[in-house]
């Protein structure tokens, strides 16, 4: 993993942490120990989902870079769709709130994709690597006279 990607990661990871102990901190004073212990998973389920999204998108880039943008929009979909199915399996769960852990995964998701979105525009990433080797910018400044071509 390269350090931009670590950065951004973190960078996502790291808000979301803090507003999931704050939203579960509230959900416990607002709904009790199920809402709370709602809330505290839902955060963690967005937050597990998007940050395995990220680390496979960055596989997938580092691996296969022509198809770096078609399989963000399948990780991406494929994320949306399965936290979907489990917020439909978990709707009736009798051990959580299903209201609280609704509103967790969707604060978790916000703020992780906030968070990502900062890191991306504040990291200085490279688009275009240059493939020249330094050996041969050296053979060629040498065979350049000073008055010019000749």
């Amino acid at each position: 993993m390269q350090s931009n990607d670590a950065r951004i990661i973190r960078g996502a990871a790291l808000p979301t942490a803090t507003v999931g102990v704050l939203a579960t901190a509230v959900a416990a004073f607002v709904a009790g120990g199920r809402g709370a212990g709602g809330v505290a998973f839902g955060v963690f389920v967005a937050a597990a989902f998007f940050g395995i999204g990220l680390l496979s998108l960055n596989h997938v880039g580092q691996r296969w870079p022509d198809l770096f943008f078609g399989a963000a929009f399948l990780i991406y979909t494929t994320q949306m769709g399965l936290l979907l199915v489990l917020l439909l399996l978990l709707r009736d769960a009798d051990f959580l709130d299903g209201q609280a852990f609704a509103i967790g995964v969707l604060v978790g998701a916000a703020v992780w994709l906030a968070g990502q979105v900062r890191g991306h525009l504040r990291v200085k990433t490279l688009y275009v690597e240059v493939d020249r080797k330094p050996e041969a910018a050296d053979a060629e400044r040498s065979t350049v006279t000073p008055g010019g071509p000749a």
